[in-house]
């Protein structure tokens, strides 16, 4: 220690404090982004499979095509087992009454919707009368019916 001293220089130790390493706040969301592009994928193609309609065999005619501007139209399906269906939903109606009701909550909310009957060319005509004529009581001013062209 006399040593030291002697030389005219004296060691200091400084005792400073660690630096407790600061825990990272942030999320890496890489891992995230890859899976939600890979169920994106998944249901971009299995949405078009899925969609289920009403199998209806129209009948073919040569007439106009309904003008592609216009809202989305108010359709009854009406299939081959005469059960009725209205726009896409695959469900069969219960109570035929209901197209009378819907077609009413549909006329008062949106007056210029189009009401269309899509029948199955093998359906009784009594099945298809009967669609309009729910129609009719509605308040709706005119039914369209639904063809395939000549050239489908």
């Amino acid at each position: 220690m006399a040593s030291d001293a002697a030389d005219g220089f004296s060691r200091v130790i400084v005792m400073r404090p660690r630096r407790q390493k600061r825990q990272m706040s942030e999320i890496n969301v890489v891992p995230y982004i890859d899976v939600m592009l890979v169920l994106l994928v998944i249901f971009m193609v299995t949405a078009p499979l899925m969609m289920e309609g009403v199998t209806v065999e129209l009948p073919q005619a040569d007439a106009r095509a309904v003008s592609e501007d216009s809202k989305e139209p108010f359709v009854v399906h009406v299939d081959k087992a005469e059960q009725y269906f209205i726009n896409d939903d695959p469900n069969p109606i219960t109570n035929i009454q209901e197209i009378r009701i819907k077609a009413d909550i549909v006329l008062r909310n949106s007056p210029k919707t189009e009401f269309l009957v899509r029948a199955d060319k093998n359906v009784r005509y009594d099945a298809v009368v009967q669609a309009m004529v729910l129609l009719q009581q509605a308040g709706v001013p005119g039914v369209g019916l639904v063809t395939d062209s000549l050239e489908h």
